[in-house]
This record gives structure tokens, C-alpha cells and sequence, in this order.
């Protein structure tokens, strides 16, 4: 009776074994799931060339580099060449890159398979976003030449750090040849950077946004400053016309001279007094410019910024608060903050003569800039000094800033005088505030006093001392508020 179960048990594990053959059979071509296996249809396009006769050259690519390597790939494959297959890939039981070396090695255990393409939704700051592909195979063939050609990411501890291309051809001039072509194309794509150019942009860390879309670079709306909408000195206004605006416009006849064609500025002068606004205005008025907005967290990635600036020219590169990175160094703590200091000094003085690259550093605190930054030219070329504005610009900030409210003259002077020693930034936040106490009143369009003294009440009265630094009014005092002296 023993005899016979263990008989029994016996065929039942080589019926087991045999099936099981079979099936690991079947799945070298077609891998479960109607996954058809890579080897396999790499050894029958190459056919007859064997794969001892193939080679395999590789480029890889920044991560933020997608949106024009998808462009490139858009327009890769013209009359000469055909695709003949084309699949997403993915090893059957790893999520590690794949390279068309472990796609031309069969393994058993974990084998390349075919899948359908996976795409990502990549925002570019136009209107839809582009749709670039994580990784795909291609076989191809161009003027009887048979290769394939391999997108995967690259990447170390489980993070995706950058892509790469692989092409293995016939171990031949031809076969040499459509790699170069092939790579050369790329690299033109890349230098075009359609994607980018002329945009206003900063790196992201993150791989994904909060809608879900891809990072990398993330590029920004900023709202619309117009020229009038400038309100600053005359002095500070000529400077910038000429350090900006007719810098860029001469630019090419400043090269025929050998002259440099980049610039370092450094705006300064108390919070709130305009020097962001006018950044805003600056990247809208340099038509064709890139502009890259660098905060101080992110000095660590400067590097990358000026691969980019370089990348993208003309561009424009804003560090604001740069005083927070480039103190004197007599100033700074530890090792770490004097090398984020020279990096910066490094990148500065870098640069090429020719570079068409704008430096715009912004600080509140200039006496505390390190004076191999400030005051060595070539890094800093020009400072403009931002500075509280006068009655006269006080006036066009409130009509400014009260948009389709209507303010009466007598109104509009009596609030002057109300506010000298106060930045743009509290003109603001006071018409803001003005136009609320109104709307709660129900008033017409029209301000009245009422609405003036209930806004400055509670910005200069209510919030004490701190409330008046807060608000870009240090200078303002509560007497002269209350009686307009």
C-alpha cells in the first residue's frame, strides 16, 4: 500500500517537472501574459548577423533634459529610416533600468520583456503638457542596415537621476556611422532647446508636482509688469535703461568692439521697495531671454542653473536675498556656507567674455556682502539702488495700486503726506486694505477719508511697532501717520 502512494507520488512529480519544462520552454518566446520575450526578436531582426557581431555604443542625458530628447525622437526617423517594431520593455521581476545588454542575454530567472509604452505628462508652460516616454525599443532599419535602439533611465539607490540612449549596430562602418548620426541628432535637439528658451524657470528637486506632472524644471507664470507700472526714481529708472534695456539692445555691436557682452547688477535698498517687481518687468521686456530664478536654498544647484544659463543664452540669472549665501565671510559659521560663497564667486567670474548671460543679485542688506562679490568688477558691474519713493512716486503708486477704485485728489495728497518714509510694498498692502474697509461699508466706487483712516488705523496703530517693519513703514511714525505732519 506505502509502495504504491509513494509510486503515485513520484510520476506526480515528474508529470510536475515536465510540465514545468514545457512552460519555461514556451516562455522563452512568449513570456506569461502574452509578454513576448526581447532576445528572441532581437536574434531575429539582427539575423543572420550573430550577437557576438554586434555594438553597442550609450550617451546619457540629464533627467530634465526629457522634453527636448522627446522632441528629438518625434523627428528622429525621417524617409531613410523605418521602424519595424517598437515596444515599451521592462525586466519581468526587477525594477532596475534595463540595457540592451541584458536585453541581448536571455536569462531564465528574470528575462526582458516587451510591454506596452509608458508615457509621462511633462509641463512645459504651454497650454498642453508633452507626453515623453519613460523607456522603449526600436527596431530599425536604414538602407538595408539592421540596428536597434534603446531608451531606459539610469539611476542609482532606486531614483532616476538621468536617461540614456543605447544603439547597437553591425560591427561595421555603416553600423558606426548610424550610431554617430544617430547621437549627433540628439545632440542638436538638445542645444536647440525648444522646450525651454525664453521661459522663466527654476529647478525642482521633486520629481512630481502636486497635479501629478512631472518636475525637473518647473516653469513660472509671473504676473504681467508693464513699463509705466514701474514707479521708481528717475535716477534708478536711467540706470536700469541704460544697464539693461540698451546693454541688451548694443549687444552685438559691443562684441564687434570685443567688448563683454555680460553683466553682473546688483539690486539693493530696503524690503518692499520695488526690486522683485522690476525683475518681473525685466523678464517680459528682454524678448527672447531665458531668465532662471535662483533661491538661496538652491545655490547648491548653481552648477546646474549655469549649464542651463550657458545652455539657453541670452539669459537672465536672479539670486534674491543673495545676502543670505555671500555675507562677509568674517561673518559666516562653518565650512559649508564659504563654499556655497565661492561657488558663486567661481560662476560669476567664470564666465565667458561673450556669455550673454545678465547676473541680477538682489539684497536688503548690501553692507554685508562679501567684498570679493561686491566690489570686484566683472562680477558686480553695476549696483542700483532701490530707494523709498518720493511723494511723487508715492502718488502714482496709490492711483497704481486702486486699480478702478477712484481716489479724489484732495484724497490722494492728503495720503502722501500721510505716508512719507513707507515702501511701495506697504502703498500696496494700504489700497488693498483701503478698498476692503470700503467694500464692508458699502460704499460706492468712489475712496473717502473714512476708508483711509480705518486702513492706516489698523496697519500703523493696532499691530504695535513690529507690525509698522513688517509692513515696510520702520521709518514711518505714529504721530505723523495720525496727523499727516
Amino acid at each position: 500500500m506505502e509502495n504504491n502512494i509513494l509510486a503515485i507520488l513520484i510520476g506526480v512529480l515528474i508529470g510536475l517537472g515536465g510540465a514545468t519544462a514545457y512552460v519555461w520552454q514556451r516562455n522563452r518566446k512568449t513570456h506569461g501574459h502574452g509578454h513576448i520575450a526581447i532576445p528572441s526578436q532581437l536574434a531575429a531582426h539582427f539575423s543572420p548577423v550573430p550577437f557576438s557581431d554586434i555594438s553597442i555604443s550609450e550617451r546619457q542625458f540629464p533627467f530634465r533634459v526629457r522634453a527636448d530628447l522627446q522632441r528629438a525622437i518625434n523627428q528622429l526617423f525621417g524617409e531613410q529610416t523605418r521602424v519595424l517594431h517598437f515596444c515599451g520593455v521592462r525586466r519581468e521581476y526587477s525594477h532596475e533600468p534595463v540595457e540592451l545588454s541584458t536585453c541581448i542575454a536571455d536569462s531564465p530567472h528574470n528575462p526582458v520583456v516587451s510591454i506596452p509604452p509608458e508615457y509621462e505628462e511633462l509641463n512645459i508652460g504651454e497650454d498642453e503638457p508633452i507626453r515623453v516616454l519613460k523607456n522603449g525599443l526600436w527596431l530599425l532599419q536604414r538602407n538595408g542596415v539592421r540596428f536597434a535602439v534603446l531608451l531606459s533611465a539610469v539611476g542609482s539607490y532606486g531614483r532616476n537621476t538621468g536617461l540614456q540612449f543605447q544603439v547597437g549596430t553591425p560591427n561595421s562602418a555603416e553600423g558606426t556611422q548610424i550610431a554617430q548620426d544617430f547621437f549627433k541628432h540628439l545632440e542638436q535637439s538638445i542645444l536647440k532647446a525648444d522646450s525651454y528658451r525664453g521661459k522663466i524657470l527654476s529647478l525642482e528637486l521633486a520629481e512630481h508636482s502636486y497635479s501629478g506632472e512631472a518636475t525637473g524644471i518647473t516653469v513660472h507664470k509671473l504676473r504681467t509688469v508693464e513699463r509705466e507700472q514701474v514707479i521708481l526714481p528717475a535716477s534708478t529708472l536711467n540706470l536700469l535703461e541704460r544697464n539693461v534695456i540698451q546693454f541688451v539692445k548694443q549687444r552685438e555691436r559691443l562684441s564687434q568692439f570685443r567688448q563683454a557682452t555680460k553683466k553682473g547688477l546688483l539690486f539693493y535698498g530696503p524690503p518692499g521697495t520695488g526690486k522683485t517687481h522690476t525683475i518681473h518687468y525685466l523678464a517680459r521686456a528682454l524678448e527672447g531671454h531665458t531668465t532662471l530664478l535662483v533661491s538661496a536654498e538652491q545655490v547648491g544647484l548653481l552648477s546646474e542653473y549655469m549649464v542651463l544659463a550657458r545652455l539657453l543664452q541670452p539669459s537672465i540669472v536672479v539670486l534674491e536675498d543673495v545676502d543670505l549665501i555671500a555675507r562677509d565671510r568674517s561673518q559666516m559659521n562653518n565650512v559649508c556656507e564659504e563654499v556655497l560663497l565661492n561657488k558663486l564667486l567661481n560662476e560669476m567670474d567664470g564666465l565667458k567674455e561673450d556669455a550673454d548671460i545678465l547676473f541680477v543679485l538682489t539684497t536688503n542688506r548690501p553692507e554685508a556682502l562679501e567684498a570679493a562679490l561686491a566690489s570686484r568688477p566683472g562680477r558686480i558691474d553695476q549696483a542700483i539702488e532701490f530707494p523709498l519713493p518720493d511723494d511723487l512716486g508715492r502718488e502714482k503708486l496709490f492711483i497704481l495700486y486702486a486699480k478702478d477704485a477712484q481716489l479724489a485728489k484732495d484724497l490722494v495728497a492728503e495720503v502722501v503726506t500721510r505716508t512719507e518714509g513707507v515702501s511701495a510694498a506697504f502703498i500696496k498692502e494700504l489700497m488693498r486694505r483701503v478698498i476692503q474697509f470700503h467694500i464692508e461699508r458699502n460704499g460706492s466706487l468712489e475712496i473717502n477719508h473714512a476708508d483711509v483712516d480705518a486702513a492706516l488705523d489698523e496697519m500703523l496703530f493696532s499691530g504695535g511697532s513690529l507690525n509698522l517693519k513688517l509692513l515696510g513703514a520702520g521709518q514711518l511714525s505714529a504721530r505723523q501717520a495720525a496727523s499727516g505732519a
